[in-house]
Parts: C-alpha cells; structure tokens; sequence
C-alpha cells in the first residue's frame, strides 16, 4: 500500500472532524492558533496543502494542534524541525489547556546542553508579518516580566502564572511572528528568554517540575539563539536548582559546571556570584567539600566587588541578601553551622530581604539551623516569625517549609511554644 503524504493525511484529518464541511473551518482556526485573529490563513491554502501543491513548514505545529494529528515526522522518514518560537507556544498552549501531563527527569534537563540553532533569529528577521515590532514591544515585554516577578515574589509563583503564559501565548506569540530586524530580533528573543525562565520559575514554585524544567530548556535556547549568555547561564542555573531539588545529582553537577562555564565570560560580579553558588551548592550535595568551598569563596569575592542596587539584567538582581541566604545553606550542608547561622541572619537582618516568600523561606531555613544547633527556644520564636510571614503566599517552597517545621516539632518536648506551632500549621492544612 502506499504511504500518504501529509497533505492525504491533512485532508483525511479535516474530514473526519464534523460538522466541518469545507476549508474555511479550519482556515479560520489556524489563523486564530497562529496570529491570534482570523484572516491570515484562507480556505485556498488549506486546498494546495491536502493536493500537495506547497508545504505547511511553519503551519505543520498549529496543523497538528488544530486537527490533533501528528505530522512532526512523516511516513516517509523525513523530519519536520519545529523551532524553538513554535515549541515554546505550542508547550504554552498546552499548559493553559491542561491537555499533557509533563513528568520531571534529568533527560529533560540535559538537552539543554544541545547545540541551539545559530540561525532562528535570521530566519525569523526581515520576512513577512501582520505587525511591525520594534523596541516598544521589546519594552513592554520586559516591564511586564518584571511587574509579573514582582508579584511572583511577593506572594509566590502560583498567583500569576496562567497570566504570564496567557501574555507568552497571545500577544509575545504576535509580536515573534511580525516583520523586524535581525538587531530587533535578537533582543526579542532575549527578552521573550526572560518572560520564559520566569514562567519557569514560576511552574516550579507551584510544584509542576516537569513543566518548569520545559519552560527552563526553552529560556535556555532562545537566549543561546539571541547569543545572550548571560541569560543562557541563567537558565542553566534553573535547571540545576531543579535537578537539585528532585536528587539528580549528577545531573545537577553537570549543568551547574555548564551555567559557571557560561558565567566566567561576563564582566558581571553579580552573576559570576550568582552561577558559582549554584555550581558550589551541586558540589556540596555530591560530596565535593574542597570544589564546593573555593566556588563558595571565589563567590564572596565576587558579591563583595557588586553594587548594592539591582542591573537591568535577570543576574543583576542577585542581591547581596539572596548570596547570603544560598551561601549560608551551603555551609550547612557542609557542616559549618555557625557560618550558616551568620550568613541567615545577615540576610534577614542586614541585607533586609523584604518579600514576604523570599524572607519566609530564609526564616524557615534559619530556624532548621538553630534547631541543630541546640538553640530551640530560638529555633521556635523563628519559625512563629516565618508562620507570620507566609501568610497568603502560595509557594511548594512554602508548603514544604511547613512540612520540615511540622515534622521537626514532633520531636520536640511539649512546650506551649511547639503545641501553639503545632496548631497553626494544622489550620492551613
């Protein structure tokens, strides 16, 4: 029997999708899938596809999620590259809808590591479009990232994420699809990295690990392809953080090395602060004391030599009071509780974090540390403090700080003081 070709399986696909008794149906769909409104996409095209008379190309990916067929790899053993624009709104729009559920491996993570495609950006510059894109746009993408991370740490990454895949989805999506310059380009897809890792992050704190190591990748890829390495770095850093958390250490190792790699190119203290305490917060979970403590040293060295206010860049916004914090779990896991009581305390207390989610995490972590310490009367009045401050923020940070807290408690003599703890983290069970 022969093998179909796509545009025999297209028409096949559209067939058997009643009430659809025409091309226009589906035309409208694309358009809509694609550029957001119909008008771009008419019923004569959908025609020469099913005769085979042109190519979807960069209509295959919204073909598929309109007709729900699998095109990316025809029967004929040729293979369909999808880019790195496309892929990322398409995992958008299934994020939204809810139709895939995204399991978290350390297979994910390394293809990071992949060769990106050195020419997305030129292909995508200087062709035709609905909308011509210009640095207002790449603006308005970077103050909405900013104002959507805000709130992100105030009140933790489950507030606003639908709204910022909402914003990726519809009006970034018009935007990578208009007609501007290769200049104009590569700043869209550096910005668009930003809004990504955000959303990332953002999946990640609300618990969806598969889901944020997808949205990392894509950050990763657009910012290589926009040869922004600082923020590839910086995606690489999400992605070993993870690999951290889920206990694929080796795994984290290896991209927390690739994100210090990438760092040692900038000029920028506070991002080369900021990828060596992740490349030293992977050494001491595998065991590498000595690595572990001269990242953790070349790190201060690094904050030391940073200014106080935040940079326009992501990396920039390393606070001094966010080194501290990372620096001073590090030193716990390597065994050095004073240090990491210090380092907490100067983070609370001198550096002044002030987001509700950021200070609660520090609290939450310091009191672990004054509880091996020996110190549990001030372990106690701590996390009463961080029960105070997680109010109202949704954060799996936050839900585990609550669970590490209640499973501490348990152990502890039945003072007034553990029994009042106790009760309020079963109230917002």
């Amino acid at each position: 029997m022969p093998t179909s070709t796509i545009g025999q399986r297209i028409r096949a696909a559209r067939e058997a999708r009643r009430p659809w008794c025409s091309q226009e149906k589906p035309a409208d769909e694309l358009s809509v899938a694609r550029w957001g409104r119909t008008g771009f996409c008419d019923r004569q095209q959908v025609y020469r596809w099913e005769k085979d008379l042109r190519a979807p190309r960069v209509w295959l990916p919204f073909i598929e999620q309109v007709l729900a067929i699998d095109l990316s790899e025809p029967k004929d053993g040729s293979a369909t590259r999808v880019d790195t624009v496309t892929s990322v709104m398409l995992l958008g729009g299934s994020d939204v809808d809810r139709r895939q559920f995204l399991a978290a491996s350390a297979a994910v993570g390394l293809a990071a590591l992949e060769m990106p495609d050195a020419e997305a950006v030129l292909r995508r510059a200087n062709r035709s479009g609905p909308l011509a894109v210009g640095k207002g746009e790449v603006a308005a993408i970077r103050t909405m990232t900013a104002t959507l991370g805000d709130a992100a740490s105030e009140l933790g990454g489950g507030h606003a994420r639908h709204l910022a895949v909402r914003y990726l989805t519809v009006d970034v999506a018009r935007w990578l699809d208009g007609r501007y310059s290769e200049a104009t380009g590569r700043e869209l897809f550096a910005a668009t990295s930003e809004l990504v890792h955000l959303i990332g992050w953002m999946a990640r704190d609300e618990g969806h690990q598969g889901l944020s190591q997808r949205y990392h990748v894509h950050s990763y890829r657009l910012a290589a392809e926009a040869g922004e390495n600082e923020l590839a770095a910086t995606a690489l850093r999400g992605l070993a953080e993870q690999a951290l958390d889920l206990g694929h250490i080796p795994t984290a190792v290896r991209l927390a090395e690739a994100c210090e790699r990438r760092g040692r190119k900038l000029g920028n203290p506070k991002a080369l602060a900021y990828y060596r305490n992740t490349y030293a917060r992977a050494a001491a979970a595998d065991g590498d004391h000595a690595t572990a403590a001269r990242l953790l040293t070349e790190s201060q060295t690094a904050i030391e030599r940073a200014p106080a206010r935040p940079g326009q860049s992501w990396a920039s916004h390393y606070s001094h009071g966010r080194w501290a914090h990372d620096s001073g779990m590090i030193h716990a896991r390597l065994g050095d509780l004073g240090a990491a009581a210090e380092h907490l305390r100067l983070a609370l207390d001198t550096h002044g974090l002030d987001r509700k989610r950021t200070r609660a995490i520090v609290l939450a972590d310091l009191g672990h540390v004054q509880l091996k310490r020996g110190d549990t009367e001030t372990a106690l009045a701590t996390w009463r403090e961080f029960l105070d401050c997680a109010e109202g923020v949704r954060s799996v940070r936050i839900d585990d700080g609550l669970s590490n807290v209640a499973a501490r408690l348990s152990g502890l003599p039945g003072t007034s003081a553990a029994a009042q703890l106790r009760e309020r983290i079963a109230a917002r069970a």
